[in-house]
């Protein structure tokens, strides 16, 4: 393990995090408190929230791993960043609340923002995760 790779996980979780609360605790707040019962209390929240910081520590070294491993020297490493934040929304973000809609009863429109809103989010990691762990190109 070297210092760009925790460097490139350390800022994958903060980014996820941030992202997190600013998406699903500030913007939409008022989304998730139309749906009532469905979702826990605040209360309840802060009592998982030890699980909320260790999703956001998994996906933010996991990112960083698998995107080291794709990582190439051909290619400008935002170039690089750009993609697979978008195949990251393909492959985990959109099938993923896709799922959430076809079994929860959630709004069309809320399950759109969330689409967006984590879309945004990825491509962000994406971008900042391959300016971190930047291709060594030999001479």
């Amino acid at each position: 393990m070297n210092i760009k790779f925790v460097l490139a996980g350390i800022a994958g979780f903060l980014i996820s995090l941030i992202g997190g609360f600013v998406f699903h605790g500030m913007i939409l707040q008022g989304d998730y408190a139309q749906l009532g019962p469905i979702m826990r209390t605040m209360d309840d929240q802060q009592a998982h929230l030890p699980f909320m910081l260790l999703s956001h520590l998994i996906k933010g070294f996991a990112f960083a791993w698998v995107y080291s491993k794709g990582l190439t020297a051909v290619a400008p490493a935002l170039t690089q960043g750009l993609k697979f934040g978008v195949a990251t929304c393909f492959l985990v973000t959109i099938p993923l609340y896709l799922v959430y809609y076809a079994v929860e009863p959630l709004p069309g429109m809320l399950v759109g923002k969330q689409i967006v809103f984590d879309s945004i989010t990825m491509i962000l990691m994406g971008v900042v995760v391959s300016m971190i762990i930047k291709p060594s190109v030999s001479k």
